[in-house]
């Protein structure tokens, strides 16, 4: 009798025993899985489309909750009509929460409050480098648009946000999209390829060894509804001229495509020697479509002449040696593409063997399309391409080659051409890459410094030159 109640009271507390332990693990499975994303995002006065785009996917190592500080206005409006967008859609709807603070002291209260560890800072560039500058003075993270800086004045300032950046251990970092495009991606690997491109060319002033040009247009489409530009994106002191605009894409991916992995120290390995810049022309009519306003506001007076035309600074090209390398890179601003058309992008890179041609005009359905085009009578190079796109079918599966008068059409399978909207989510992919591992690659802080340089020795240039 006894042995039984024993053996009973013992089955029970091993019973018992086994139900805590299976609780304890269960809670600890649970403790695990509330473990505190790697990322918490506060978006700063987003003025430009670029700041909805980062949150167009949603990504693992982000909080859902997205904290915003801007003035209350069409701003911030147009921003989270974008993010309303992403959430509501049918396919693959976004989960984002925004959290709002919208008062004049909103960057003041996000320095007070920080409710997250990653500064997204795109709009407005007139306080860009004061945003950034004390963001990481405080602790925080940054991922900021293009461009950081868009006067002389500001380097210094941008110097300092870069050491701080570095002793805080902080990540400061730019939205560079146009590395995640396809051909880009392509003209780099196989100038890379000796048996293809030979030797990048050291070039000339009159012909480059690399050369970019982009065309960007007022009038365009964004997640497929008109785009509503503010009133301050046509004052060059809010938005930036064209030379320090765009153009930084540009020499971003001059530095990436003709040295890989190397750091550009801009004391040393830069000479800017010649820069230009002009106006876009808008009518009150061209105004009023891209801003929804029937009149220019006071700030825009000093740039409208007396037929009301009002003139934008957004156009200019550099030349610059880097390394030795002669460069020129060029960005145009018109009012509308033609029809079919959108922004386009041309690029050239020269080399002993064969040059890599971007273009993307009428001919190619307005679609970047490359072009490998020897330069030297090459028996070998249809061999040679073949074993290259080859080499590179575990990146890009799938390459093939077109032959034609001048050389060779690389066919992209269309699963690489996303888009210019999808590129921001994997500069953001990226990003977190580098949040994880706590430090960006060696190269990227020097190039990112050496760029601003570049854009605003060329802007003191052609200020210079009408002197």
């Amino acid at each position: 009798m006894y042995i039984i109640k024993y053996q009973a009271i013992q089955f029970a507390s091993t019973l018992l025993l086994l139900l805590f332990t299976m609780g304890c693990a269960e809670k600890k499975e649970e403790m695990q899985e509330e473990v505190a994303p790697l990322v918490t995002l506060m978006t700063v006065d987003p003025g430009h489309f670029h700041a909805a785009l980062v949150q167009k996917n949603m990504y693992a190592d982000v909080d859902t909750t997205v904290h915003v500080f801007a003035p209350n206005g069409p701003d911030v409006d147009n921003y989270l009509q974008s993010i309303e967008a992403y959430n509501t859609r049918p396919e693959n709807p976004t989960n984002w929460n925004e959290k709002l603070y919208l008062r004049p002291d909103f960057f003041e209260k996000m320095l007070r409050k920080k409710p997250g560890n990653v500064m997204v800072v795109s709009g407005n560039n007139g306080r860009k480098t004061e945003y950034i500058h004390q963001a990481v003075h405080a602790g925080i993270n940054v991922l900021a648009d293009k461009p950081m800086v868009i006067h002389p004045d500001r380097f210094q300032m941008l110097l300092e946000s870069f050491q701080a950046a570095e002793e805080n251990d902080l990540l400061l970092y730019d939205i560079m999209t146009e590395r995640f495009e396809v051909t880009t991606g392509l003209q780099k690997a196989l100038s890379q390829m000796p048996d293809v491109f030979g030797k990048l060319e050291l070039g000339s002033p009159d012909e480059p060894a690399i050369t970019k040009e982009s065309v960007h247009h007022y009038f365009k489409y964004v997640s497929g509804n008109p785009l509503k530009r503010p009133a301050w994106f046509f004052d060059v002191e809010q938005q930036g001229e064209g030379l320090v605009d765009v153009t930084t894409h540009l020499v971003d991916l001059v530095f990436w495509e003709c040295f890989p992995g190397k750091a550009i120290d801009y004391k040393e390995d830069i000479d800017v020697y010649g820069a230009k810049r002009w106006s876009t022309d808008l009518t009150p009519e061209q105004f009023e479509t891209v801003t929804q306003l029937d009149a220019y506001p006071s700030f825009l007076n000093k740039y409208v002449n007396e037929d009301s035309i009002l003139q934008v600074y957004q156009n200019g090209k550099i030349h610059f040696k880097v390394n030795g390398v002669h460069a020129k890179v060029s960005v145009r601003w018109d009012y509308e593409a033609p029809k079919g058309g959108g922004d386009t992008h041309y690029s050239i890179m020269r080399g002993t063997k064969a040059n890599l041609v971007i273009r993307q005009g009428k001919e190619q359905k307005y679609k970047p399309t490359l072009y490998v085009e020897p330069v030297v009578d090459d028996e070998n190079m249809t061999v040679a391409l073949t074993e290259a796109l080859t080499a590179l079918e575990e990146t890009y599966s799938g390459l093939s080659y077109k032959k034609e008068k001048t050389g060779y059409k690389i066919q992209i399978p269309d699963q690489y051409k996303v888009g210019h909207e999808a590129h921001f989510s994997q500069v953001t992919e990226k990003f977190l890459e580098y949040m994880k591992e706590g430090d960006l690659p060696d190269w990227e802080v020097p190039n990112m410094i050496a760029k601003s340089f570049v854009v605003l020795e060329a802007y003191k240039m052609a200020h210079q030159v009408e002197q």
